[in-house]
């Protein structure tokens, strides 16, 4: 029986919660006032965003429903439960995201010129040219695999796809016999057809159904179905044994392709007798079962988004604009002189985060560069510059976060790179994920040595800073860099962390000081001073946060929390939370950047962080939290923060009941698109810096020399 979490309980559960934060982003897809390839892309997003939930959350949920544990989360609900209502609710997001896929996305893609056609739509010369492909390109490739209950199933790749192959008996009063046929995934998923204007394509699977035949000759194909299945990630090293981490996670990825299936994918066309085989076959229970009415892997089709020439099909360029206070043309190093400096991504670009990496490494009074790298891009200039820096002799430290979840393998061959070139590379810290965002650049100066230092709330990926919305901040600050120094010290070595003066550091000092902000605001309230916090995260889940922003808000202190995800908080309680709100904003740009702010009695106090308020990242990974101080970056900041609690056109207000409703604008709130307002923010301020006039130096002579 499903049950979903008491309103009795004192939290929501969290894998519900991330599921209605997936609904929020289907509910962008649904929305007719965006442009078909805008909406196509976030029902790609809810894709894959629903894979990396089945691997790690279901993948974690199912081996304690097999042991029969019957201990609940805070909410409530045993670990049977929660995969109860997970599979209800799952099913129900299928349901409509191939319900808006087919009557909405689609026909007005085709009106567009981007058509997905059955193979009954096309015309003679096309079906010749799909026929072509087949035996020319895919036949050489394909290997049909027999298969039966009594042997040793196939291993098959999570995540790929696959077709299922009926065929008929091999001699009378015998069963069906059946076939498995793997989809390459080298080969375009979408195979184009010419003599048409735009882009007309069919799917890959659907030239394998239709020419499947030719793999089986001389026998009968009763039943041919595409499926597609999902193993359990959710392994981690055991870093308490001896051996190399390198070797120990090389052991993870092997496992993850052997796992257990937790979700299987089949096409709702697929027979009864195909279903069941499948199910037997890989061992999958019924409500892991989704009969797909439409397309497999919606997330592929993230790749329509980029076609070329369509962009009356996409939403508007939203380019990241050049810093006024960092002009391109001056080294970093100058800029930080001048003082801090607080960046917004993507709507502020990116580019001087990677100067100050890329200028370090060709400087020669660089004496030292360390840097933490979490995830980076597949040809990542970051990584590059370090390895330039190494190989010429700059002191580099990497740490590169080996356990960093579906990047293992690409941060398995940067620090073997990394190492070749000559830095000091590790593996991250044993029984922790590093998952600070901070890079140190120590430089030699007239006037001593100096430490460059970047904060930040996203990974060093320059694409992803296109996509994500963070905050940077950069000084050259005495105190800032001291604590840097601090921060890499204990984390290459053995020491004991040393107090910091002015960041704090999960998974020891930023917890303590979370409480301590909170509780103080709630001793202002009840000695009648002003108070107030906001804040703005990806995730709230920590029982014990959760309890002191009840107490606070019991002592009378107003909370406004902007949590993009998933939120355990349960507001609007009386007695327990109705000072509380919960907003979510979903739009073009995912919300990534943490940011905190306290009233401390009108003198605010302001934060950035790379950890959620979760005990994963409060307990279980090393993180920072940084004041941002100044007037400047401090306004800034603060502007921010109040811009993404006041949206009124893309934010969910999250009930009591664990719902989210759209947040429409009032008489009280008029209509504010927050990330619509930071990127006008960030156009207005490059183009009146480019308006400016331009100051011109005459070239004068050297001095003449002196003659010795």
């Amino acid at each position: 029986m499903n049950r979903s979490p008491s309103l009795d309980s004192r939290f929501l559960n969290r894998e519900l919660s991330w599921i209605e934060f997936n609904f929020r982003v289907m509910e962008q897809a649904e929305d007719a006032t965006l442009p078909p390839l805008e909406r196509l892309k976030f029902a790609a997003i809810t894709a894959t965003n629903a894979d990396e939930f089945f691997m790690v959350r279901v993948g974690g949920l199912k081996p304690l429903q097999r042991a029969g544990v019957a201990h609940p989360d805070p909410a409530g609900m045993t670990p049977a439960e929660q995969l109860a209502a997970v599979s209800e609710r799952m099913h129900e997001l299928v349901a409509r995201q191939h319900a808006c896929l087919r009557k909405d996305i689609e026909p007005l893609l085709r009106k567009g010129g981007i058509r997905r056609l059955r193979l009954d739509e096309l015309n003679a010369a096309q079906m010749r040219h799909v026929e072509s492909q087949f035996h020319n390109f895919l036949f050489p490739v394909l290997s049909p695999v027999a298969v039966s209950l009594e042997d040793e199933f196939p291993l098959l790749a999570g995540l790929g796809l696959a077709l299922h192959v009926r065929l008929a008996p091999a001699a009378a009063g015998a069963g069906p016999r059946h076939a498995l046929v793997a989809v390459p995934k080298n080969v375009p998923r979408f195979l184009a057809l010419p003599g048409e204007s735009g882009f007309a394509y069919v799917l890959l699977e659907e030239v394998i159904r239709a020419q499947v035949g030719h793999l089986f000759p001389g026998v009968e194909v009763l039943d041919c179905a595409a499926f597609r299945i999902t193993r359990n990630a959710d392994m981690s090293v055991r870093e308490d044994l001896a051996g190399d981490l390198l070797d120990q996670m090389r052991e993870v990825l092997t496992e993850r392709r052997e796992s257990e299936c937790v979700r299987l994918e089949i096409e709702k066309r697929a027979s009864k007798e195909s279903q069941a085989f499948l199910r037997a076959a890989l061992q999958v229970d019924d409500a892991d079962v989704y009969a797909v009415p439409g397309p497999l892997d919606l997330g592929a089709f993230f790749r329509l988004a980029g076609l070329p020439g369509t962009d009356a099909l996409k939403a508007g360029n939203w380019s990241p604009q050049a810093v006024p206070e960092a002009p391109p043309t001056e080294p970093v190093f100058d800029t930080l002189k001048r003082g801090s400096l607080l960046l917004h991504h993507p709507y502020e670009s990116y580019d001087p985060v990677l100067r100050l990496v890329q200028e370090a490494a060709d400087d020669p009074n660089t004496l030292a560069i360390k840097q933490v790298l979490y995830r980076v891009s597949d040809n990542s200039p970051v990584v590059a510059a370090l390895m330039r820096a190494a190989e010429r002799g700059v002191h580099v430290t990497a740490l590169v976060e080996l356990k960093a979840r579906f990047d293992e393998a690409r941060n398995i061959d940067w620090a073997d790179a990394l190492a070749r070139a000559g830095a000091q590379v590790i593996y991250g810290v044993k029984g922790y994920k590093t998952h600070a965002k901070i890079c140190v650049v120590v430089r030699r100066e007239p006037g001593g040595v100096v430490r460059y230092v970047h904060y930040g709330t996203g990974n060093y990926n320059e694409k992803s800073a296109r996509i994500y919305s963070d905050i940077s901040f950069m000084t050259c600050e005495e105190d800032y860099g001291a604590d840097a120094s601090v921060f890499f010290n204990t984390i290459t070595g053995y020491s004991q962390l040393s107090k910091f003066r002015r960041v704090e550091a999960a998974p020891l000092g930023i917890r303590p000081r979370l409480r301590e902000l909170i509780e103080a605001e709630a001793e202002r309230c009840r000695e009648g001073e002003p108070s107030g916090i906001d804040a703005k995260m990806n995730s709230l889940a920590d029982p014990e946060l959760i309890e002191a922003l009840y107490e606070a808000s019991r002592a009378g202190v107003k909370i406004r929390l902007n949590v993009r995800g998933i939120c355990c908080l349960r507001p609007g309680v009386k007695g327990l939370s109705e000072n509380i709100e919960v907003r979510s904003i979903v739009d073009r740009h995912l919300e990534h950047a943490r940011i905190f702010r306290f009233h401390n009695g009108g003198d605010p106090k302001l934060f950035i962080s790379s950890a959620d308020w979760m005990p994963r990242n409060l307990d279980r990974r090393i993180e920072l939290m940084v004041p941002v101080e100044g007037r400047e970056n401090a306004d800034k900041l603060d502007w921010i923060l109040k811009t993404c609690l006041a949206d009124t056109a893309q934010s969910w207000r999250l009930r009591s009941d664990g719902s989210y409703e759209r947040r429409r604008p009032d008489a009280r709130h008029p209509l504010l698109r927050a990330q619509q307002a930071f990127q006008l923010r960030a156009e207005s301020r490059a183009e009146a810096a480019g308006r400016q006039a331009p100051v011109f130096e005459p070239q004068r002579p050297a001095e003449p020399r002196k003659s010795s």
